[in-house]
């Protein structure tokens, strides 16, 4: 099984072909997407949330409530042997920043492990910082994820991610 993540303008035609059980929209109110037909709508969360690092006139940054839900949603497909969509914008910060969560606890390896992987795969990622060190405080990893993506770099420049698809050894 896998983690995919791409961008918002290509969700429907991955969730079409590749028809995970899951899916994750990071991405703000005004661009949620309908749930498509090939995933229920129980198994699709939605994080409305603006891809910024701390709070801003209009937007909506990343609270404790938001990862408080998404990692429950996380834990729940964690126990189940069907892949994960994750899209957000461009593919590349909140969906990055939820893939890398969403790596830490389905396999439940290391986070610089997890962050290298993702690395690995996703050389454009660029992981939200928001989104990473709220998950880091309410798993209470003593910092080790955001160390992690510190450890990942910058990246390479990118205005949209391509689809991204990291294994899960079961």
């Amino acid at each position: 099984m896998k983690i995919h993540i791409c961008s918002l303008f290509d969700m429907h035609h991955y969730a079409r072909t590749l028809r995970p059980g899951f899916l994750v929209s990071a991405i703000q109110p005004e661009f949620q997407p309908e749930t498509p037909p090939e995933v229920t709508t129980a198994r699709h969360h939605r994080m409305a949330v603006h891809d910024i690092t701390s709070p801003a006139f209009g937007s909506i940054h990343t609270q404790h409530e938001h990862m408080e839900n998404l990692i429950s949603f996380l834990k729940a497909w964690s126990t189940s042997n069907e892949s994960l969509l994750i899209h957000c914008y461009a593919g590349i910060s909140r969906s990055t920043a939820v893939a890398l969560l969403a790596l830490c606890i389905k396999k439940q390896c290391a986070e610089l492990d997890a962050a290298l992987a993702l690395r690995t795969a996703a050389p454009h990622a660029k992981p939200n910082q928001l989104i990473i060190s709220l998950a880091d405080e309410i798993l209470i990893l003593n910092g080790r994820l955001i160390a992690a993506l510190e450890a990942m770099g910058s990246g390479t420049p990118a205005s949209e991610g391509p689809l991204v698809s990291l294994s899960i050894d079961a």
